[in-house]
């Protein structure tokens, strides 16, 4: 069983969602209820129309619920953000053993996350259970960290390691997508080039990485994807490490494949007419009260800051460069489909009423705690990033995910264009 390729339609939405833990799960759980409240005439809502999610680690969580479940998941999924994610999990560094465990690869290893993963909230699902249900294409963002790329569980990254990501198991994938490097050990995933038929896909395009140190570094690390004498495995940590708002893997995508629609298919490139692609950040902004004195911060504190430090300058750069590509993107779906055959053209519209060549539109917006107001934003951006919250505090998450969607001035205007075009 395949990916499922051919996914979005005339009006399609895609997202993101953000690493943070229990509060970035419950935050685009929120997001996926408030574009459910935004329903057309006909009873359809925008959640409906929700063809793409690409995740990192808390978010995914929530990503890959929704697509084992779609729209059940709204009934039933808050039950899921109330379980204890830690009560498995070691935390002390006081014992012996723990401090074993941390110098031999991480406090905790994979079963101690993925077995409450795997049993409690994805109940043993594997990736051919996501793809029966056709959309949304969800991908699950990890860090590979001998090439430090962003590494998504993907089909196109499976076909590169010549392994079956049908079986794979939806609980492996979030384990790793959220696997914090020191608290948890790396997940392992292992090439089998000797099982590959097919070549891998031409990256003769990508021959100058002195041009594109990103390029370079894909290059390298999808060709080492087939080279036993580069190692037999891949190891994996927490996708935040590489970008915490699950772009960078779109972005990799684009330049490996080289083509005008890619990773979208030559159908979905021609169908659609307009894109809405929102952010959802659950992120947390400054924090800490040791700029008011002299002393501190502890040295905990400052590994803390460092790392938030680097994450936070990674998301911005990864935003501000998505932005772009998204609209390089539209341009070159426009030179491709009115550079189709006047024949081809012909036979599109006839199929499609009232399709253009040079009709498509893509929106590109982000929600956040900022949406709200500042007391409310501030009091959410204090809650920790843990695997357990009181009911309370997930509450208010979802609401606050619920309100930055039906508040956001872009959403809206889509919303709008999207009714009256149906």
């Amino acid at each position: 069983m395949r990916e499922p390729s051919d996914f979005a339609g005339p009006t399609t939405v895609a997202m993101s969602f953000s690493g943070g833990g229990t509060r970035a799960a419950a935050f685009a759980f929120g997001a996926l209820q408030g574009l459910d409240a935004m329903r057309g005439p006909a009873g359809a809502s925008l959640l409906d129309d929700v063809a793409f999610i690409s995740s990192v680690s808390g978010g995914s969580i929530t990503a890959a619920y929704y697509g084992l479940h779609g729209k059940a998941s709204l009934a039933t999924f808050r039950s899921v953000l109330l379980k204890d994610g830690e009560a498995g999990l070691r935390f002390s560094l006081l014992n012996p053993v723990n401090l074993a465990r941390l110098f031999a690869g991480g406090l905790n290893d994979r079963e101690d996350l993925q077995a409450w993963l795997d049993e409690d909230v994805f109940k043993g699902a594997t990736y051919a259970d996501m793809f029966r249900r056709g959309k949304p294409v969800v991908w699950i963002n990890a860090t590979n960290i001998y090439y430090r790329v962003a590494f998504p569980f993907s089909q196109l990254a499976f076909d590169a390691l010549c392994s079956d990501l049908a079986s794979f198991p939806v609980s492996e994938a979030v384990a790793a997508s959220m696997a914090v490097p020191v608290f948890f050990a790396p997940i392992v995933l292992q090439k089998h080039p000797e099982a590959c038929s097919a070549p891998l896909p031409n990256l003769d395009h990508v021959q100058a990485p002195e041009q594109s140190l990103l390029v370079g570094a894909l290059a390298t690390a999808v060709r080492g994807h087939r080279d036993l004498s580069k190692g037999k495995y891949i190891k994996l940590v927490d996708g935040g490490v590489t970008d915490n708002y699950g772009l960078a893997t779109i972005l990799q995508s684009r330049l490996l494949l080289g083509t005008p629609y890619g990773p979208m298919s030559e159908n979905d490139a021609i169908n659609m007419r307009r894109l809405l692609f929102i952010v959802v950040d659950a992120g947390q902004g400054p924090r800490g009260d040791w700029n008011h004195r002299q002393d501190g911060p502890s040295g905990i504190e400052v590994a803390n800051a460092a790392i938030d430090a680097a994450m936070a300058t990674t998301v911005r750069m990864t935003y501000d460069a998505f932005i772009p590509m998204m609209q390089q993107w539209r341009d070159d779906l426009v030179a491709y489909r009115c550079g189709l055959p006047h024949s081809r053209q012909q036979e599109i519209a006839a199929r499609r009423p009232g399709w253009r060549c040079n009709e498509v539109d893509f929106f590109v917006t982000r929600i956040s705690f900022d949406a709200l107001d500042k007391e409310r934003a501030a009091s959410l951006n204090d809650l920790p990033t843990r695997l357990r919250l009181p009911e309370r505090d997930v509450d208010r998450l979802i609401e606050a995910g619920r309100d930055a969607i039906l508040g956001n001035p872009v959403i809206r205007e889509f919303e709008r264009e999207s009714a009256a075009a149906r």
